[in-house]
């Protein structure tokens, strides 16, 4: 069983690799995840993402996994797996989402599960 630090580390590293991802090769960030038309919102979401990324990786670095941290990083997945979801299977957005739903589940199961 995983700690929760080293799930917030995993979790956080995920975040910011793929929040700087559009702003890295926005060519390879679509091949991936289909075109986009709104590609300003693709920046805004990248920057949140990598935020909270940075946020995790603080927070399991200085071992301080509090419960408010620990709800951001589930809230966050459940928000950004369920959306995955929901406009993966609605045809709106790639198929490739389903793979990113699969491992937002994978970080909430390891938090549940985690010790302390």
């Amino acid at each position: 069983m995983p700690s929760r630090r080293s799930v917030l580390l995993a979790q956080g590293v995920y975040y910011a690799a793929t929040g700087v991802a559009p702003f890295v090769s926005r060519r390879a960030f679509e091949a991936v995840t289909g075109p986009k038309s709104e590609w300003w919102l693709v920046q805004t979401v990248g920057v949140v993402v990598t935020a909270v990324g940075g946020g995790l990786i603080s927070a399991a670095a200085n071992e301080r996994d509090t419960p408010e941290i620990v709800a951001i990083a589930a809230g966050t997945a459940v928000g950004l797996g369920a959306i995955d979801v929901f406009y993966a299977a609605k045809g709106r957005i790639a198929r490739s989402y389903f793979a990113d739903a699969a491992i937002e589940a994978a970080f909430l199961a390891a938090l549940a599960t985690a010790r302390r």
